[in-house]
């Protein structure tokens, strides 16, 4: 099971990273939540596999290390998420669906 496409009326915005919203729970290390909103990347399932990173035409993703959390040391980050183009290379990639792209 991958992002939850509903997250933004099942989640509240809890903090902002870089220029994008962070969607609770966060919980510590262990639970960091969903990064960014167009270019959503939920950091619970982020393996950090980094497909994401060169399938993307205006580099939107930068490594984030989060260490201490269980599944990864980093993730991707969508520190750039306004410049996406919604070509949706990243979601398709994904190996464990952890992007969402809401068209803009």
């Amino acid at each position: 099971m991958g992002i939850d496409p509903d997250f933004v009326t099942t989640r509240e915005v809890v903090d902002k990273h870089f220029d994008h919203d962070v969607w609770g729970p966060v919980e510590g290390a262990e639970k960091q939540g969903i990064h960014g909103t167009h270019v959503a990347v939920d950091f619970d399932l982020c393996i950090a596999d980094g497909a994401c990173i060169p399938v993307c035409p205006v580099d939107v993703f930068e490594w984030f290390d989060t260490p201490g959390h269980p599944e990864s040391d980093k993730k991707a980050d969508p520190e750039r998420e306004d410049d996406c183009i919604d070509c949706m290379a990243c979601e398709a990639v994904c190996p464990v669906e952890a992007i969402k792209i809401t068209e803009a």
